[in-house]
């Protein structure tokens, strides 16, 4: 579990499709004065442009800090991390202690789809960026002033529109200079994980109205979902 609090930006050492295990592995590599691996073991969760990762090899001994994850095939197809190259910048956050502070939202890791930027725009000193999932799906879950996790940072939805297949956040400047999503482009792409709360929400609503029932209630149930995390997070749908 995760806050989508970014703690660290990464650099990509190397992307390795064929490493000694026949899988793909990746290496990060942390600044000089990194604290990320203080304390850190094998087998540590670590989030990585928003992907649950296991560290399977950590190097605190040289002057630049690093460790390496696996890659399982299903993750490179449901994310972006194969797009990486070496030089690649990567959000890092570490998984969630007991007596950590709640900052942003529960995150877990799981990337729902994938989205692609389609717009930026200035507004004063904060950029606004628009995405288009690739899985139009997700954004049943997507709602005004709720929660989504963009490569691994935690953001407030500013606008969606389920017809047009896109949603919109705001980024002021001092998330600018923190996180990885601020230094991409129109075309590039971002993982995308939405609110888990949406998600039990809607099984619940489901599981009570019944299976039978999914083709008549379905709209109904969008709705409720929307207005219940709307209402959970402060905001209105």
């Amino acid at each position: 579990m995760f806050t989508g609090l970014v703690e660290e930006i990464g650099v990509v050492a190397e992307l390795n499709p064929h490493d000694e295990t026949g899988g793909t592995s990746l290496t990060i590599s942390l600044p000089e004065s990194s604290k990320l691996l203080e304390g850190a073991l094998l087998g540590d969760s670590i989030s990585i442009n928003g992907v649950c990762l296991t560290a399977t090899h950590l190097d605190v001994q040289n002057a630049v800090p690093s460790f390496r994850v696996g890659i399982a095939p299903e993750t490179l197809r449901l994310t972006n991390l194969g797009e990486l190259a070496k030089g690649s910048d990567v959000n890092l956050e570490r998984a969630v202690r007991a007596d950590t502070r709640m900052g942003g939202h529960f995150v877990q890791g799981h990337v729902d789809s994938t989205a692609e930027i389609v717009d930026v725009r200035q507004d004063g000193n904060a950029l606004t960026f628009r995405f288009a999932p690739r899985s139009p799906d997700v954004l049943r879950y997507v709602v005004f002033k709720g929660y989504v996790a963009l490569d691994g940072t935690s953001l407030t939805v500013t606008r969606v529109d389920d017809v047009g297949g896109w949603f919109e956040v705001m980024l002021i400047a001092y998330t600018q200079e923190k996180v990885v999503v601020a230094r991409k482009k129109v075309g590039q792409s971002v993982n995308v994980e939405v609110d888990v709360l949406a998600k039990y929400a809607e099984k619940s609503m489901a599981g009570y109205l019944g299976t039978q029932s999914e083709i008549l209630v379905k709209p109904i149930l969008e709705e409720m979902v929307q207005n219940l995390v709307a209402q959970a997070m402060g905001g209105h749908s």
